[in-house]
């Protein structure tokens, strides 16, 4: 019995690799960088080819000499001849002027830095519109203490050594150094790019702060406009068309004094009672616009006031060792206000409280109340108005008003002291 020979198991064939689905191909530019331009945080690796970017470096590298001759020539021709002639008309008018121009070359060095070595720099603020307006002294002020200017005044008068240093290398190195250039060139404009965002950047924080300061200016500005509006409605609408019927009744009372005694004592005792309410229209018009007791007594006072007029009790707290800046007090006061006037209104509390202190160089408002809860300080809403009028003086409002209650509604405000006023008696 012969046993035949097991074949060999065959291998089983191995599936191609699954094709890739076809794609747009990464696109490149003519110049071989990738296509999107790197910028001085992602640079294209320095090799020994000469390519597009490597040209772009050492040409801006070359026109390094002639910029900072010229920029160098300027700052030490102006800010000498300025200072010099300080002492005189036209020695401080004409460092402003210079501070100017160093602004415009400050801005053609961006440009050249943003188109050769495409570096992502940002312009800083213009001069604001606040320090173009006002008198001619203010003006100056404000052009002598702009801190773009001085900066790029700083740039060109140390720039020129390495002027003339990049420009020899550079211009040796083409003939000399080529096969290693292209390192020695990124070497170099990093401490170009290094000089640039030091000392011709904006500041991201003065930046910012100074979109704050304009952003808030403006609230200020509506604020109080809108105010102003509301002050003539409320004029016009009340106390003054009280008035003029009140005029009017007692001239008709006038007339009928002789002929009809009685006529006429009904209608002076009629515009009697128009000339109480209007004296009340009128003292609600200035409670409104700053309040006797808040002027006389201070906040605790006028608080208490407030609070006397809310449809639910409340508590006051008022712990303030000094009483603080005017505006402030008045901001203060009127922002609890509001708060209180959103308790009666909308809350359905049984009881609130008011709590006023000082935390260093803040002052402290907190109003809590124990309603139905849900407040939220959305656009448009009476909260969201007041948030603003806060931020406007570099304030914050806090709101923490779960549904159901209760509501904890906290405000800081900058502190700053009431300045001391000295009376002379006799």
């Amino acid at each position: 019995m012969t046993t035949e020979p097991t074949p060999a198991p065959v291998p089983a064939p191995v599936p191609p690799p699954p094709a890739q689905p076809p794609g747009p191909l990464p696109a490149q530019p003519a110049d071989g960088l990738p296509a999107q331009l790197p910028d001085g945080d992602r640079l294209p690796p320095a090799r020994l080819a000469y390519d597009p970017y490597t040209w772009r470096e050492i040409a801006y590298l070359l026109s390094n000499l002639p910029v900072t001759v010229v920029g160098f020539t300027y700052v030490a021709v102006v800010l000498p001849t300025g200072a010099g002639l300080a002492v005189t008309a036209i020695g401080l008018p004409l460092l402003a002027l210079s501070l100017m121009g160093a602004r415009l070359l400050g801005r053609l060095e961006r440009g050249r830095a943003r188109g050769l070595l495409k570096l992502r720099i940002d312009e800083p603020s213009p001069l604001s519109s606040h320090s173009r307006s006002g008198n001619f002294f203010t003006r100056l002020w404000n052009a002598l203490k702009d801190p773009v200017g001085w900066r790029s005044m700083l740039y060109h008068a140390i720039r020129l050594p390495w002027g003339i240093l990049t420009f020899t290398v550079t211009l040796t190195g083409l003939f000399v150094l080529w096969p290693v250039l292209p390192y020695v060139v990124r070497g170099m404009t990093a401490v170009d790019r290094a000089m640039v965002r030091g000392l011709l950047s904006p500041s991201p924080d003065l930046e910012r702060r100074i979109a704050e300061l304009e952003s808030d200016r403006g609230v200020v500005v509506d604020t109080a406009a809108a105010d102003l509006r509301r002050i003539e409605r409320d004029l016009h609408d009340g106390a003054q068309a009280r008035l003029v019927n009140l005029a009017m009744g007692l001239g008709l009372a006038k007339e009928k004094l002789l002929e009809d005694p009685e006529t006429a004592a009904a209608m002076v005792d009629e515009a009697h009672g128009e000339v109480k309410l209007a004296l009340r229209e009128l003292r609600d018009l200035a409670r409104g616009i700053h309040p006797a007791v808040l002027t006389d007594r201070g906040l605790d006072a006028a608080l208490s006031s407030v609070a006397s007029r809310c449809t639910v009790p409340v508590r006051v707290s008022v712990d303030l060792p000094v009483r603080p800046a005017e505006a402030l007090e008045g901001i203060a006061y009127f922002t609890v206000s509001e708060l209180l006037q959103n308790i009666s209104k909308h809350s359905a509390a049984r009881g609130a409280s008011v709590d006023v202190w000082r935390a260093e160089d803040r002052l402290m408002l907190q109003v809590h109340d124990d309603g139905r809860g849900g407040a939220r300080p959305d656009a448009g809403s009476g909260l969201a108005g007041l948030a603003e009028r806060l931020d406007a003086v570099d304030g914050v409002l806090v709101v923490d008003s779960p549904e159901g209650g209760p509501t904890t509604v906290t405000a800081e405000l900058p502190w700053r002291d009431r300045p001391v006023t000295f009376t002379k008696e006799g």
